[in-house]
């Protein structure tokens, strides 16, 4: 098996491509690089930045060069000793652009009779399939013959063959789909979609045909040893992911496998999977919970109810994922509840509810994980003893047969409900401690204790030695900086108080959680330009789904939170009181940036740098963190680096790359160094300040 001793993540997208990614490879090896590990590579929907929304799995992207390109690349890593490791989406294809998916396209003209019919999650047995495209719930699309497509508003959708003939409403009803206003897709969506975007169609990949059809290319490359390694996204959409992933292994024996699972602290990962880890939330949980000074808690609480903002956790976390069952979700969960039978549909669907709130980690694998399951039931009955009976059923239905269609459809869909409800919506409502706001994040749990931490590094070389550590991702809340900083905030949570409180008062922003939010993120990123500020802001507020949301806007409170990070700029002595609070936590913010890239980088796992985080690196939730990287101020800093330079920890960021590089070479060049784990244990006055530990007889780390 062929495990990197380290990866970089790069972001493909049409203005980065596979050339692009060549051009940087010989960087990359000299900062000590082990694999390039890159964002999907397959042919995505039209313009998309991020690959996630494939739309041929057959290919390598055209927009990023095509094959040769994707060769080209894979011939000059294998020359320089690179591995290359590759994200693949399993779980759901773009039908965004009908005609971009050729499998989308030939379902919506032949209906059930299409050779693809069985590929996507179609609830069939309902009819035509929903489209939820018009731009109102009354909409109703006119119609028109022209050739052999049927033409609606926006041209994009055929018509069935032998279809063309009669008037367009008896066109109409011969067609295999409905287009309907777009506000009625989270009720009446008829097919399975990626959480709630409904241009993402779930992919049956637990049938072996479709499996092979769209793993083969990827699995070709592998095969000819131009790909070492996979990142599997999602997993938890899956059907039956431990069946996946066995399936994954027999045709890729020799692959480096790390899966996107993300676990609730104490979850372990399901020891069925025969995979290499995880892509590492987990330790990004530990690593940066480290950092956080848990005797600020109280005056964050303090400060927090004092704002307005709610301090009950587990209370915002239950209403959040209340409206994702009963507004955004409601299709999947009312699917799922007509499977259990005997049971007053209403109250079915409840039942079903009520569970998924409840659920303690995104999803169980039954049999594995019955723990998860009896616990979600339990908190069910507790919320809701007036559903014993529904409750019971379907706890009785799940367990005698984990493999039904309803146990199946419950599995795959309280994942969407965790994520959609704590990670998208909690995490912008309890804004406490922003600082522990992160993907696989606990924000209830102020901190990680030295001694924990010993524990959980060493349970990882006991148990996933090659599982993939990092500290940020195209996913993440906020980067490993940005967090760095705001974890200062836990030092010297008095004055960040006060200084709340006067900022507040001179250009607050009308609803508390996102006031208490801001006002964190503009200390630990500034100076930031006013319009990534502006935008962060606009998706916090409408993800928190409190005042304003993505479906239903409030116009004058958006444009008050547009406005205010340049009133707030533009005002000299409200910016310069923030400049100062900035310039006092501004080098404990890179003590802690440095501290814990070289835990990350020496602790068990195989590291991943995030694309241009060896630098200094204060980036916000997507799309902030695609932005390009400027890799010739990287290589001229590298460059020095080499030459003997010891930069000083200055703005610049060149001290960081120092850390990374030295710590990355050190990997690659003496592996053995980084085997084994062993606490070692501070004594005097500051002992609960120092994080200390041995790999190997020949390495120790500490920092303070």
């Amino acid at each position: 098996m062929t495990v990197p001793e380290s990866t970089y993540r790069v972001q493909l997208r049409p203005e980065f491509t596979f050339a692009d990614a060549a051009g940087i490879a010989g960087y990359l090896r000299d900062l000590g690089i082990g694999a390039l590990y890159a964002s999907p590579v397959l042919d995505a929907a039209p313009g998309s930045t991020h690959g996630y929304d494939v739309v041929d799995p057959t290919r390598a992207r055209p927009a990023l060069g095509g094959e040769e390109a994707r060769r080209e690349l894979s011939a000059l890593l294998k020359e320089l000793g690179l591995g290359l490791v590759v994200d693949i989406v399993p779980n759901h294809m773009s039908v965004e652009v009908p005609k971009a998916n050729r499998w989308w396209w030939d379902v919506l003209k032949h209906g059930r009779d299409s050779g693809y019919a069985s590929f996507f999650d179609i609830d069939w047995e309902r009819g035509p399939i929903l489209l939820p495209v018009l731009g109102d719930d009354d909409a109703v699309a006119e119609l028109a013959v022209d050739g052999d497509e049927l033409v609606y508003y926006d041209h994009r959708f055929p018509i069935a063959p032998g279809t063309g003939t009669g008037t367009p409403q008896e066109v109409h009803e011969r067609q295999h789909y409905r287009l309907i206003g777009w506000r009625r897709g989270n009720a009446e969506l008829t097919y399975r979609r990626f959480f709630d975007i409904t241009t993402l169609a779930a992919v049956r990949v637990e049938d072996p045909k479709v499996f092979a059809e769209t793993h083969g290319e990827v699995l070709r490359w592998v095969a000819d040893g131009d790909v070492t390694g996979l990142r599997v996204d999602h997993p938890d959409g899956l059907a039956d992911p431990g069946g996946y992933f066995r399936r994954l292994r027999e045709n890729a024996p020799g692959a480096w496998i790390v899966a996107e699972k993300i676990l609730h602290p104490g979850e372990p990962l399901p020891q069925s999977w025969p995979v290499d880890g995880t892509t590492g939330y987990d330790a990004l949980r530990e690593i940066a919970g480290v950092f956080v000074d848990p005797a600020g808690e109280p005056d964050f609480t303090a400060l927090a109810n004092e704002l307005g903002v709610k301090t009950g956790y587990h209370r915002v976390e239950a209403e959040a994922r209340r409206l994702v069952t009963d507004r955004i979700l409601v299709a999947e969960v009312r699917r799922i509840a007509a499977q259990l039978p005997y049971v007053d549909p209403e109250l079915a669907r409840q039942a079903v509810a009520e569970t998924m709130i409840a659920f303690p980690v995104y999803r169980s694998y039954l049999p594995e994980g019955a723990a998860h399951w009896a616990a979600a039931i339990d908190g069910a009955r507790r919320a809701r003893p007036d559903l014993a009976e529904p409750l019971a059923m379907l706890d009785a239905v799940m367990r005698k047969n984990p493999e039904s269609e309803l146990a199946t459809r419950l599995q795959q869909t309280s994942g969407m409900v965790v994520a959609k409800g704590t990670e998208d919506t909690t995490f912008y409502r309890y804004t406490r401690f922003a600082a522990l706001n992160e993907v696989g994040g606990n924000p209830d749990r102020f901190g990680l204790g030295v001694e924990e931490f010993h524990r959980l590094a060493a349970e990882r070389e006991a148990g996933y030695p090659a599982a993939m550590t990092t500290l940020t991702t195209h996913d993440t809340k906020r980067s490993e900086d940005t967090r760095a900083r705001m974890a200062v905030l836990a030092e010297v949570p008095g004055e960040f108080a006060r200084a709340v409180r006067r900022w507040t008062a001179r250009r607050g922003i009308d609803e508390p959680s996102l006031n208490l939010l801001a006002w964190q993120t503009l200390v630990s990123t500034w100076p930031i330009e006013p319009a990534r500020l502006r935008d962060y802001l606009d998706k916090a507020a409408k993800e928190a789904k409190l005042r304003t949301s993505w479906t239903d806007h409030d116009e004058a409170f958006e444009a008050d939170v547009a406005a205010w990070p340049e009133d707030v700029v533009n005002d000299a002595e409200l910016a310069g009181d923030i400049d100062g609070f900035v310039r006092r936590i501004e080098g404990p913010g890179y003590a802690n940036s440095l501290g814990q890239k070289l835990v990350q980088l020496t602790a068990p796992g195989v590291p991943d740098v995030y694309q241009g985080t060896e630098l200094w690196d204060f980036s916000l939730v997507d799309p902030d963190n695609r932005r390009p990287v400027d890799y010739a101020a990287r290589r001229e800093i590298l460059a020095r680096v080499l030459d003997g330079e010891l930069p000083e920890i200055d703005a610049s960021g060149a001290a960081k790359l120092l850390v990374v590089h030295n710590a990355l070479r050190l990997r690659r060049e003496h592996p053995a160094l980084f085997r084994g784990y062993r606490p070692l244990r501070a004594e005097g006055p500051a002992a609960a300040h120092c994080l200390a530990y041995t790999r190997s007889a020949g390495l120790a780390v500490a920092v303070t």
